[in-house]
């Protein structure tokens, strides 16, 4: 059974309008339903331009988002994805969200619903994407 992690910048297409993804991100949510998950990192992020929790767990329920917690092997992953980064030149000085959710599709076997695709593509090449 295809599980699909969905990034949080698809969820905030629907969830906060403005974007000229929302058609796209629609269908993509419509055609995975039932197989939609989200992580703390994803759940934090839809936080940030909400009101309140409620409206969060209001979203999740609206969208049917399964919810998983990272596994230590993600946190592993992140890590050195992050460490890669350092070593390419990168400048920021803790790991971005990005990496915890690549990690976390990789170590669970995860496809990932995303619109960007490049740092994934990057540090998580064995990740299946579905994207633009």
């Amino acid at each position: 059974m295809l599980k699909v992690l969905v990034d949080t910048n698809v969820i905030s297409d629907l969830a906060y309008g403005g974007s000229t993804w929302k058609a796209w991100s629609g269908a993509q949510l419509v055609k995975h339903a039932g197989h939609l998950w989200i992580n703390p990192l994803i759940y934090a992020e839809l936080c940030v331009p909400a009101s309140s929790p409620a409206e969060v767990e209001t979203m999740v329920a609206k969208l049917e988002l399964h919810y998983a917690e990272l596994p230590r092997e993600a946190l592993y992953l992140a890590a050195k994805a992050f460490k890669t980064y350092r070593q390419r030149g990168g400048t920021k000085t803790s790991p971005l969200p990005d990496f915890f959710i690549g990690a976390h599709a990789q170590a669970a076997g995860f496809t990932l619903l995303t619109r960007d695709a490049a740092r994934y593509q990057t540090y998580f090449p064995t990740v299946p994407l579905i994207c633009p």
